[in-house]
């Protein structure tokens, strides 16, 4: 990373996920907040979420339209730049090769200095039977598109013969609440913006299968308090079958050399 690079201040993040409203469940109010403050954020999908209906009339190829159409909906509310499709299918996801070289082309042509991304470990606790496999397969696979794929000249060197130079991401932010958890995002003033994002996505929990409601008391308590809510980003508005809370604190993970 050269001088002047290290000096830049913050002002691109990149996202990825494994499924259309990921993003919504673990850190909308965050990327509205960025958004709001001149950020310019980029949305990279995995899987096309063909897969999650209950409904025995709908096929894959039409809930992956109905998913992409809300995405992009939800995306625009929030203010990010650009959505990438990379289509791989739902369930299916894996952290091959492949998917790595696909990641790092995104980050190689977007250039963020922070990729926010989803825990690669399976979390056992978990109320979602330890983590679905494709919010794995997506997190392992962008922790080893930034290092050192993206990075590396020499790595998938065809990269460069479409024109996209070797990238250093400056922070990596992991979202769900990993042990440790580092960082906290103040959202006081973008959980409107979140909740409006999340109802985009009608065809799956805010159609009906969840309920939209705002964690008003718990972020009150967590106000000017970060040692107590050290790493608990997005206190906002959750979906939930339950009525629990869910907390989504990020992992901070910083490259310096």
């Amino acid at each position: 990373m050269s001088d002047s690079e290290r000096d830049e201040p913050y002002s691109r993040a990149m996202v990825v996920m494994a499924h259309a409203d990921d993003m919504e469940w673990t850190c909308a109010a965050t990327l509205a907040k960025m958004c709001a403050e001149g950020w310019e954020v980029v949305l990279v999908l995995c899987t096309d979420g063909s897969k999650g209906s209950d409904d025995p009339e709908m096929t894959a190829e039409r809930l992956a339209q109905i998913r992409a159409e809300e995405q992009r909906e939800s995306a625009r509310i929030l203010g990010l730049k650009d959505v990438v499709f990379l289509g791989y299918p739902d369930s299916y996801l894996e952290p091959t090769l492949q998917l790595r070289k696909d990641i790092a082309r995104e980050i190689r042509r977007h250039r963020p200095h922070v990729v926010i991304t989803e825990p690669p470990t399976r979390d056992i606790d978990s109320r979602y039977y330890g983590s679905h496999p494709d919010h794995l397969a997506t997190g392992e696979a962008t922790l080893a598109a930034v290092f050192p794929t993206a990075r590396d000249r020499l790595t998938f060197p065809e990269l460069l013969e479409e024109g996209l130079d070797p990238h250093k991401v400056r922070e990596v932010w992991i979202v769900g609440g990993l042990e440790g958890s580092d960082h906290y995002e103040d959202v006081d003033g973008y959980l409107d913006t979140a909740i409006e994002a999340l109802k985009a996505h009608r065809s799956g929990a805010a159609g009906g299968r969840g309920k939209v409601f705002s964690d008003r008391p718990r972020r009150d308590r967590c106000q000017g308090r970060p040692q107590v809510c050290r790493g608990l980003q997005d206190p906002q508005v959750l979906l939930t079958k339950k009525g629990a809370f869910r907390e989504a604190p990020f992992w901070l993970y910083l490259q310096t050399a």
